[in-house]
């Protein structure tokens, strides 16, 4: 497995982990890990060399255990034994389990470390490994790799005290009311605009109603003298109303 893939599968557990309250960095955390397997996931999900030793069977770790070889440097020299190697069944498990080993006294100054790179000279100096470079080699990773974005914490709401939860209510509700009337100004907006369009609509059927097919026999002498006159364009389809000032104006010479 390549290095992103293999941090993409991790770095949610090491970061739930540390928000549940471990105390191991998710960098350091992920960064052993690969130290350890190279990208390689083993069946028995043991991502730090974690050996069996002594310890009895808890929550996270059954007992089962796989017998592998390995390298140890003791006095200064690089040998390979076959140890046996604590099994679980899932990486969540290992990681609290080794939650559980770093809470013994001896981690005291893995626990207390307060950057990553101290917890990982910590996690040399306290023993967990025999290679001379080992949180050397961790750090180097975790730099390489950027893997101290995954240490930041997310960031959680602060609750809202009495006032403020007073205040909030009552902007609810403002805005409840001012919702409420501004559904009913629309509501009598709507009311008004259907009626005036029913007015519109009325108007122009009594418009219709007056207009006349032919000009009246009585207004013709009318309304040629203002077609003469250039007053009207149109003289067909008048209303009576029309023909009828159209003729006073003509008897009254003022066309």
């Amino acid at each position: 497995m390549d290095k992103p893939s293999f941090y993409a599968l991790i770095g949610p557990i090491a970061k739930r982990l540390r928000a549940e309250g471990s105390l191991m960095y998710p960098s350091v955390r992920m960064a052993q890990s690969w130290l350890e397997t190279g990208g390689n996931i083993p069946a028995w999900n043991n991502l730090g060399g974690y050996k069996a030793g002594g310890g009895l069977p808890n929550g996270f770790w059954k007992g089962e255990v796989v017998n592998k070889s390995t390298w140890e440097v003791i006095n200064g020299q690089r040998i390979k034994i076959v140890a046996a190697f604590r099994a679980y069944d899932s990486i969540y498990d290992f990681y609290k389990d080794q939650d559980i080993l770093f809470g013994q006294s001896r981690y005291l100054a893995v626990r207390n470390a307060a950057a990553p790179e101290e917890q990982a000279r910590m996690l040399q100096a306290c023993g967990y490994a025999t290679a001379p470079d080992y949180a050397k080699t961790i750090i180097a990773i975790m730099n390489a790799d950027h893997l101290t974005v995954y240490d930041a914490e997310e960031e959680e709401e602060e609750p809202m005290t009495a006032e403020e939860k007073q205040a909030f209510d009552a902007l609810q509700a403002a805005v409840k009311q001012l919702t409420s009337g501004n559904n009913a100004l629309k509501e009598e907006l709507d009311r008004q605009n259907q009626a005036m369009l029913a007015l519109q609509q009325r108007a122009a059927q009594l418009e219709a109603l007056q207009k006349m097919a032919d000009i009246p026999d009585w207004a013709k002498e009318a309304i040629d003298a203002a077609v003469k006159e250039h007053v009207v364009d149109t003289p067909n389809g008048g209303s009576y109303d029309f023909y009828r000032i159209m003729a006073v104006l003509h008897r009254a010479k003022l066309l």
